[in-house]
């Protein structure tokens, strides 16, 4: 009995020595606190603010630094293609269909030698650019393989509406060997796979130009200061008056970009002309609905706002 009351009160001193060992480090930390306020309130206010600009000059000065010193990539050095007013870049416009006729032109007498547009058919074309006896006439130039036959042979046929663009390569390795080893992308989907989209394409085609002092660009390569790296294995594709149009337009290197990337964001995005009329209809009718509800709303909740509580006592 007498260990165990030794024990307690002996645990009970060493309890109160750390009580009074917090407290006294409180209290030293509070005047601390106090002094150093104390302190603070003694510095002129000027020398305050000359001190904060101080340190915020200097925090300015050393992110520059590391900005300066930060490696820079190829794909940073490029120009950003500017923003230009499409035709069809509105909330409610609709695509060109001339100017659609007019690439079509395009892509078929220049850029077909190179550039495949797999995901596009000639019916695609109908009731957009040209009627069915029009698509129907472009379609049977040319030969498409079929088969087999009853003997069991591939043969050739002319095309009709539903075969698609042709490929003016057979695969990729031939591609390649016809253009030095630089492979033509297929078109079909080309606005949406490119950063800048419609921008892009048409400041790349009417981007060309001699490189600037310093720069040297390695034979087989072409200086585009729109391309990542400014070096592009396609040379310039367009020139002013390389084809004739049906509509007598002038067949500048602009107004052919122009056109030709019109195609081409209709052939990535068919469906835009009826999507944004889909989306009129549908903003219209919300536009009913929600009126309706905001009645329906006020006439069921006029009885609960305009209710009266009174209370009566006993």
């Amino acid at each position: 009995v007498i260990v165990a009351a030794t024990t307690s009160n002996f645990n009970q001193s060493v309890m109160f020595s750390r009580l009074a060992s917090r407290t006294l480090t409180t209290a030293r930390q509070a005047r601390f606190a106090s002094q150093t306020v104390e302190a603070l309130e003694e510095i002129p206010q000027w020398k305050r603010l000359a001190g904060a600009a101080t340190i915020l000059t200097t925090g300015i000065v050393a992110a520059v630094a590391l900005e300066e010193l930060r490696p820079v990539s190829a794909e940073e050095m490029e120009i950003h293609a500017p923003q230009y007013p499409w035709s069809h870049s509105g909330m409610l416009s609709s695509f060109d269909h001339a100017s659609i006729r007019r690439g079509h032109q395009v892509y078929q007498q220049v850029c077909s030698a190179c550039h495949s547009m797999e995901l596009v058919a000639y019916r695609n074309l109908v009731g957009v650019c040209y009627n069915e006896n029009e698509v129907k006439d472009m379609s049977a130039e040319i030969q498409v393989e079929d088969g087999p036959d009853d003997k069991g042979n591939m043969f050739k046929r002319p095309g009709k509406l539903a075969d698609y663009f042709p490929s003016p390569f057979a695969n990729e390795e031939e591609a390649r060997a016809a253009n030095g080893g630089a492979y033509p992308p297929d078109l079909s989907l080309i606005v949406k796979a490119r950063h800048g989209r419609e921008d892009y394409i048409f400041s790349l085609l009417t981007g060309y130009c001699d490189p600037p002092a310093g720069i040297e660009i390695r034979e087989g390569l072409h200086y585009n200061p729109y391309f990542p790296g400014q070096a592009i294995a396609m040379a310039a594709p367009l020139y002013d008056e390389q084809i004739e149009y049906d509509d007598g337009t002038p067949a500048t290197v602009s107004q052919m970009s122009k056109d030709v990337v019109t195609f081409l964001t209709w052939a990535a995005e068919p469906e835009h002309d009826d999507r944004k009329r889909m989306g009129m209809k549908a903003i219209l009718i919300l536009s009913f609905v929600s009126a309706g509800l905001w009645y329906l709303k006020r006439h069921k909740w006029s009885v609960l706002k305009n209710r009266v509580i009174a209370y009566k006592g006993k």
